[in-house]
Order: structure tokens, then sequence, then C-alpha cells
């Protein structure tokens, strides 16, 4: 018998600048990596990034990154590989303008991570949070450094994911 998590494969994405990527002034950061890496990667993650991606992937959640950055996918591969994380999908700003606004004659928002069966996505911005109501997909707001946010981002996702299943949509 396959195990439960497995059951409704929700995909949760995460925004990088604010979010993932913080200044160590405001935030609590990993260490950064080493020389020569330290200079090619200037950003530094959110302390717990790492164990919380994993852990997520463990509990069977695809993660994504969702960022209107135009940073290519290959530099956050490698990024997120000195601190052992593999994303299950990365949507940057090219991909975003490329598969979601295309030649749509009306501006889109900058992240619809809807168009990517994204059920939940972690950002900064209260305006994505607005657009979540429109476009169809949840969101989590974080910005401020927060000693539980992990505990919260696994809690909301296990929320909409067991919705998902109450409503038979997962």
């Amino acid at each position: 018998m396959s195990n439960q998590n497995e059951a409704v494969k929700m995909r949760v994405s995460f925004d990088l600048d604010e979010v993932l990527f913080v200044s160590p002034k405001t935030h609590q950061t990993e260490p950064e990596p080493r020389y020569p890496f330290n200079r090619i990667f200037q950003e530094r993650l959110r302390k717990g990034t790492p164990e919380l991606i994993n852990t997520l992937q463990k509990l069977g959640y695809e993660v994504w990154v969702y960022t209107s950055s135009f940073r290519s996918e290959k530099y956050i591969r490698r990024l997120f590989r000195l601190y052992g994380v593999r994303f299950d999908g990365i949507v940057n700003g090219n991909r975003h303008l490329k598969e979601v606004q295309r030649d749509n004659k009306t501006i889109l928002p900058q992240k619809i991570p809807s168009r990517y069966r994204i059920s939940l996505h972690i950002d900064d911005e209260a305006i994505i949070a607005s657009w979540g109501r429109e476009f169809g997909f949840q969101t989590y707001l974080l910005d401020a450094e927060d000693a539980q946010w992990k505990e919260k981002i696994i809690a909301r996702a296990d929320e909409i994911r067991n919705n998902l299943r109450a409503s038979g949509r997962g």
C-alpha cells in the first residue's frame, strides 16, 4: 500500500527574493558557501531553507521556485545544490513571459502559480496573495523574521492538501 502523502502530489512553490534569499542584516541565514562559490553565488539563504524544502519533499510535496527574477534555471539549481536541495521545477521571469504571458494583450500578474498546477505559493508580496483569489492559487505571506516559519508553511501545505482530499480533487 502506498504512503498516504503520495496519494495527493501537491506542488508548493517559493519566491526567491526576500523569501528564500534574505539579507544577513535582517534575517538569520545559512552559512555561505565555501570559496570560490561564495563569490559566484552572492545571495544568502534564510536559515532553515534546506531543511524545510527537504522536509516538504519527504512529506510527498513537489517543491518549485516561482520567481519574477531573471536568474537562470541553471544558476538557481547550482546554488541550491550547494545546500543539498533539488527543486522539482523552476519558473523564472523568462519562462513566465514565454509560457504564461506569451502574446497576451492584457498584462498578466508577474506570477500565476495555478498555471503550473501549484497549489500553494510562498511569497513576500501582499499583491501576490490578492491575485491568488482571482487566479486560483493559495498563498502564504512571508517576509519578516519568524522563528516558526517552517512549521507554519508545512501546516498550511497540509491544510490545503487535506482540503483537496476532502473535496475529491486530490
